[in-house]
């Protein structure tokens, strides 16, 4: 969906969806450890209300008891003064009705609840005739009380009053007899009505909300409270997701532009690359992934373009190899035959001047020096024949090479090869060294027997070629040595390693070469 898009852009848009998702994500959590919560924060308080009305209706009985005992204690004391001094011998109902008016003017049921009209109190016989009121409006006299509250023991319950929820208690009206003995001679009643939401203040007839407002429409149920109560938890994150948008995408360009530059640059050396440049270096240009990227494509490069210069050394070793083998069947083809040719033609001369004494002499030196350079060239043939480490390793190299010079040459050649572990610089010396060596000394001193010996020494390898040949006198041949001593010289001397040349005249002649074994 993307992709026709640049990097940056896609990076941008991928900084703005990380940062949405994670809002929503968190916004998620809220919701989930938040609203359970909320739930039992609700339910807590809806117990929290039901007990509260339970605490009120608790309270309200207990002041109906209270209002109850007021008066059956009023009403008893009166009565009892009544019965000794103003009525004495009359009936329980006028002893109540005496104290009923007393009572009226010592209980007042409205100072209970702070106005009048949400209680009131009666007086009445023991069956529950009424005799007395306050206020007189709710029981008339002679109106009779429910059955539940007809009884000489105390009671107390709920009851429905003029559509209203109440509660109620009894009292008996006791009095003391001549005898000393306590009577019942009616009951105390108390009527206390639960309180009306219109007498509550300012606010009458609305009900509370939560946070201790009002609401002027319909009661809220607890199910809109949780409701509001989670928008108020997603509002904020949806504010959030919103201006996250515009700063999420101007973060993630401007975040990206090094990062960009960085890519773009790598890209272009890597091109740079695929078109044959291998000098195309970049800067490390930090400790990060990009960095390390960097710093391995330095490294690629590098060997790169070390394997190219290796590729070309050894293509120039290939075609020197070639033109050496060239050279030598060139030689062989057509210069030893001709030099087989012009030996078998001395050797006929020589034989049909047997009889000429001057001329005979002439003839023999032309065959021996025929013979020489028939030698000579046998061993330069050897000399430029190719051999090669990668088969065999050096020490069959060697011993194929001494197998060969004895063969071609029939020469007798005493060989001890036991090189240790070599680095391959070092086994290709050793090779061309020991083949130098060996043709030097087929070619100059005319040898019968060769020793090759090559040892290690104390980390170092040793290699020794000696001839019983003519030998020299070096002293006497300084500065005349030949191009193959020269070049066994500087090939030594770049690995670090010494020649050496003894030799005498008729004492033949020995080379000793010493190279470090280097890493096998």
């Amino acid at each position: 969906m993307f992709s026709r898009f640049g990097l940056r852009s896609r990076m941008a848009v991928s900084y703005v969806l990380v940062s949405a998702a994670a809002v929503l994500v968190v916004e998620a959590v809220v919701l989930t450890v938040m609203v359970p919560r909320i739930d039992a924060a609700n339910d807590k308080l809806e117990q929290a209300q039901q007990r509260a009305v339970e605490a009120e209706e608790t309270s309200r009985q207990g002041k109906a008891e209270f209002l109850a005992l007021q008066t059956a204690a009023a009403a008893g004391d009166d009565a009892s003064v009544a019965a000794a001094r103003e009525l004495p011998g009359g009936s329980d109902e006028l002893l109540l009705a005496a104290a009923a008016s007393v009572v009226a003017k010592l209980v007042h049921p409205g100072q209970l609840r702070g106005g009048a009209g949400d209680s009131v109190w009666a007086l009445a016989t023991v069956d529950g005739r009424v005799v007395g009121s306050e206020p007189s409006s709710h029981f008339p006299r002679n109106s009779r009380l429910s059955s539940e509250a007809i009884s000489t023991s105390a009671r107390s319950g709920r009851t429905q009053a003029n559509g209203r929820s109440a509660s109620w208690a009894t009292k008996p009206v006791e009095i003391t007899g001549p005898a000393g003995m306590r009577r019942a001679i009616g009951i105390a009643y108390a009527l206390l009505w639960d309180l009306d939401p219109s007498r509550k203040g300012g606010d009458a007839g609305k009900p509370v909300d939560e946070a201790g407002g009002t609401s002027t429409g319909r009661e809220r149920r607890p199910e809109d409270a949780v409701v509001a109560r989670i928008g108020s938890l997603v509002l904020p994150g949806a504010v959030v997701l919103i201006l996250l948008l515009p700063v999420g995408a101007l973060f993630g360009l401007l975040s990206t532009g090094r990062l960009i530059r960085r890519i773009r640059r790598l890209a272009g050396a890597t091109s740079a690359m695929a078109g044959g440049d291998l000098t195309a270096r970049l800067p490390v240009s930090g400790a990060d992934e990009i960095g390390r990227l960097e710093q391995a494509f330095n490294t690629m490069a590098e060997r790169l373009d070390a394997a190219r210069q290796a590729e070309r050394k050894a293509a120039g070793s290939a075609a020197r190899r070639a033109e050496r083998t060239r050279i030598a069947r060139e030689l062989h083809d057509s210069m030893t035959q001709e030099l087989f040719s012009a030996s078998l033609l001395a050797g006929g001369l020589r034989k049909a001047l047997r009889t000429s004494a001057e001329l005979r002499p002439q003839a023999e030196s032309l065959e021996r020096s025929l013979e020489r350079t028939m030698r000579e060239m046998r061993a330069m043939l050897l000399e430029l024949r190719p051999i090669t480490l990668e088969d065999a390793g050096l020490a069959e190299a060697l011993a194929e090479l001494c197998r060969t010079y004895e063969v071609r040459l029939g020469i007798a050649i005493a060989s001890s090869i036991n090189p240790p572990r070599l680095a391959a610089p070092v086994e290709h010396a050793v090779l061309r060294v020991v083949q130098e060596a060996l043709g030097n000394a087929v070619r100059h001193g005319e040898p019968g027997a060769i020793e090759l010996r090559v040892a290690s020494t104390c980390g170092q390898v040793t290699v020794t070629v000696q001839d019983d040949g003519r030998g020299f006198d070096p002293a006497a041949t300084a500065g005349r040595h030949g191009m193959g001593l020269l070049l066994m010289r500087d090939r030594v001397g770049e690995l670090g390693g010494t020649l050496d040349v003894v030799s005498a005249p008729q004492r033949g002649t020995t080379v000793r070469v010493l190279l470090p074994a280097g890493t096998g």
